[in-house]
């Protein structure tokens, strides 16, 4: 083949692949349109690729829509979406709008991940550790696959439903409180409608309202028994007879620094509240100075298991079915030390702030008194007005007779 053959060979085939363009340089297309359904064809692109599109005007404007790959879904699927698409449009709303604001709404994995990277710097560390957990064990599958805007209140009823049987109510409201506010936050910034808050229909699971008291026997037993213990286990038994002293949450116990103790103080640098100050009676401050604080140690209670709050738990599930207390939990002790303060005629305000609570409504759930004092006051009460009206002979017994 000569340099001239060479030459016109490479001009013919340049002059095909230059045909596939169209004047304005775009790869050439064509679309056949249908005859029976307006708007509707199918478009081959150069690469051999077919579309189903629909052409229609929407608000003044010539406007091209895609449906599917014609490799997907069938011909006579993709005309009854065409007739769909055609009646909305005629009812005033716009499809190609949609898709665009579509394009422009995150999946719900990608927002969970967005809000925790923005709103979680901000929480305290404790509630960092603890939402992280709902959000690996709960949270991370939830509604995969799902756009944010696609989540109706139906599913988020549905998954709480769902959670509460598995994982347990408590474990599904928290859960649900978190997305409730990450949803907060979509609406906030703007992803998703004002009042759009799917979570907002979920109804609590109602948490067990136990009012469980010591008795003085129950008192003087697990004192004692506590006293025995702490020959075999001195730092978890130690760690009980201050939760019974002090009234403090658990972990608050469990976590305590030497930085945090300042003699009858407990400045705890992080609690359930934030940072918060706890009083020390005579007895609590005698147990924490007993401690023998060893060179290099931050903690007070220095434990080599991972978690040392359930190690505590599991000592105390064992425990208190030995001493015949098998109904009584760790934070009944809080509420004990709490009612005990009410029996004493504590204001909601002082007990309140002796359990670092930020609101009223948090106290009085712990200011109940048992049915013994109750029926000792209205005796007290009832002994008063009896005197006042000077009529003790009216209390007794009398025959009644009918009228």
């Amino acid at each position: 083949m000569t340099s001239y053959d060479l030459k016109r060979v490479i001009g013919e085939e340049l002059a095909r692949v230059e045909s596939r363009f169209d004047k304005f340089g775009k790869p050439e297309r064509k679309t056949v349109f249908d005859k029976v359904v307006p708007g509707f064809g199918v478009r081959k692109h150069v690469s051999g690729r077919r579309v189903y599109i629909l052409q229609m005007r929407i608000g003044g404007r010539q406007r091209t829509v895609t449906i599917a790959n014609a490799a997907v879904i069938s011909e006579a699927v993709a005309k009854d979406v065409a007739r769909r698409l055609i009646l909305r449009i005629e009812l005033g709303m716009n499809p190609a709008d949609d898709k665009k604001r579509a394009r422009n709404m995150p999946s719900y994995e990608q927002f969970l991940e967005y809000y925790w990277e923005t709103s979680s710097p901000n929480w305290k560390p404790s509630t960092q550790k603890t939402q992280s957990f709902y959000r690996g064990k709960h949270l991370n599958k939830s509604f995969e696959g799902k756009f944010l805007d696609e989540i109706e209140p139906a599913d988020a009823i549905r998954w709480h439903a769902q959670l509460s049987r598995a994982a347990g109510p408590g474990a599904a409201n928290r859960a649900s409180e978190i997305l409730r506010a990450m949803f907060n936050k979509a609406e906030q910034w703007g992803y998703l409608p004002q009042s759009s808050n799917p979570f907002n229909a979920i109804k609590r699971n109602r948490g067990r309202k136990i009012e469980r008291f010591l008795a003085p026997e129950e008192a003087a037993r697990l004192g004692k028994a506590l006293i025995e213990a702490r020959k075999d286990k001195p730092m978890i038994a130690t760690i009980i007879m201050l939760l019974a002293l002090t009234g403090c949450r658990r972990g608050e116990i469990v976590n305590l620094k030497w930085s945090e103790v300042h003699g009858r103080r407990l400045k705890l640098s992080d609690s359930k509240t934030g940072p918060r100050m706890v009083w020390l009676g005579k007895d609590a401050q005698a147990l924490i100075a007993g401690i023998t604080r060893q060179k290099g140690d931050a903690q007070v209670f220095p434990m080599e298991h991972k978690r040392p709050g359930n190690a505590v738990g599991c000592f105390w599930t064992k425990f208190r079915v030995e001493i015949d207390l098998e109904d009584l939990r760790l934070h009944d002790l809080r509420h004990n030390y709490a009612s005990l303060a009410a029996r004493q005629s504590e204001t909601l305000p002082m007990i309140g702030k002796l359990l670092g609570h930020l609101a009223i409504n948090s106290t009085q759930r712990y200011a109940h008194l048992d049915d013994v004092t109750l029926l000792r006051t209205v005796d007290r009460i009832g002994d008063v007005i009896a005197s006042e009206m000077q009529a003790p002979e009216s209390m007794e017994p009398a025959k009644l007779q009918n009228e």
